[in-house]
């Protein structure tokens, strides 16, 4: 496979530093003498597929017959859009599958807008994606709000084009000449905005194909969230050009909100292992709920991270905070499948609306409430965890 400039480019645009092929031939740490942990009976349980709607051409492309080489049983159904499924997106009646379809349902597409947005919180770039969407089922999860009723997951098969143009991209930037909260020295691309990677790991190679393009860019470094431990990252070399992000959140708020992911105390145990393997680690303290008891929650996990977290992490570790950000829309579907999840995070006592970027009505904490608990996390930190570096608050 080879990459091509995509459609819609400038000629003079700076091709991309190097083909798919030759991301392919980088380092892969040696693997373990069993089967991968994406073949194991728990992936098989994040994962059990048994549908999957394909736009045509992401079918017949290599990416795409890999993917469906790997559920070999699935029905698949063709679609013009991967975007636009009126039965599955459109139909009020899934709210109530809603976690059923995210295990069971897999949609394959192509990315058609490449787009790298500016975003300066986070990460300086928000690169392309390579899916939308998600198998685990988080109560307050902002990507489902613009698809209705239903949010599996969606594998982008272009993923050559996506690599492609995320090169050329770095390559316009240039070394990076001043330091930001991002990072003080690379460009911080964004890969996993709308997915989980780890979770996209267990279907394709796209998280792996984007960890090794960054080894390749001296001048960037790729960055994505997770409540997933996956394994398999651990057989990748990313030679500290990738940033693993484990969000967490105390323990009793995961079991009620986090659907499917991995517990808490896992995606902490793991950070060691991650660092060890070439990655750098970093934490979302994310989303903070405020519910009665919840800066004694907050004290205790950091307590916790404190006490199992060795000084190696520690010393390169830093955190995101997020306060909870909620939909009107989402709030909707919640109460057709979990509405105890709603008691928590749908407080119109203490919330405001917002209209989001793409048009739809949020709802955050009112503007004091919002800015003392931002304190309140910052002074817990501070206690508990002096050595976390707190990036941003938002």
């Amino acid at each position: 496979m080879h990459t091509s400039q995509p459609s819609g480019m400038p000629d003079d645009a700076p091709e991309g530093l190097f083909d798919l092929d030759e991301i392919r031939t980088g380092p892969v740490r040696p693997g373990p003498a069993g089967p991968l942990f994406r073949d194991s009976p728990q992936a098989r349980r994040m994962l059990s597929v048994r549908e999957i709607r394909a736009e045509p051409a992401a079918a017949a492309s290599p990416r795409g017959r890999r993917i469906l080489a790997g559920f070999p049983d699935a029905e698949v159904i063709a679609t013009d859009s991967h975007w636009r499924i009126p039965d599955l997106h459109g139909n009020k009646g899934n709210a109530e599958r809603w976690v059923r379809i995210k295990s069971t349902v897999l949609v394959l597409g192509e990315k058609k807008t490449l787009t790298v947005r500016p975003n300066g919180r986070s990460a300086d770039w928000i690169a392309p994606a390579a899916a939308n969407g998600c198998a685990m089922a988080c109560a307050y999860c902002y990507v489902p709000r613009r698809k209705g009723y239903a949010n599996p997951i969606t594998v982008f098969t272009n993923i050559d084009r996506i690599i492609a143009r995320i090169g050329r991209h770095v390559a316009g930037q240039g070394p990076k000449r001043e330091p930001n909260q991002c990072d003080p020295s690379a460009w911080v691309y964004d890969i996993g905005e709308n997915n989980d990677c780890s979770v996209d790991a267990l279907i394709s190679e796209n998280t792996a194909d984007l960890v090794h393009a960054f080894t390749r860019w001296p001048t960037a470094k790729a960055s994505f969230a997770t409540k997933f431990v996956n394994p398999d990252l651990l057989l990748l070399d990313p030679r500290g050009r990738t940033r693993i992000r484990f969000s967490v959140m105390p323990p009793d708020d995961s079991r009620l909100l986090d659907i499917r992911t991995s517990p808490v105390e896992q995606r902490i145990a793991a950070a060691a292992d991650f660092l060890d393997a070439g990655y750098e680690v970093h934490f979302n303290l994310s989303p903070v709920v405020i519910r009665p008891g919840w800066e004694r929650a907050w004290a205790e996990l950091l307590r916790h991270m404190d006490d199992v977290l060795p000084a190696r992490v520690k010393e390169q570790a830093a955190a995101e905070v997020i306060m909870l950000t909620h939909n009107r829309d989402l709030h909707e579907v919640n109460m057709a499948w979990h509405p105890r999840a709603e008691d928590a995070v749908w407080r119109p006592d203490i919330q405001q609306p917002k209209r989001s970027e793409n048009g739809s009505w949020n709802v955050r904490y009112r503007t004091g409430v919002k800015a003392g608990a931002v304190d309140t996390v910052r002074h817990l930190v501070g206690t508990h965890a002096p050595w976390l570096t707190i990036r941003y608050a938002f």
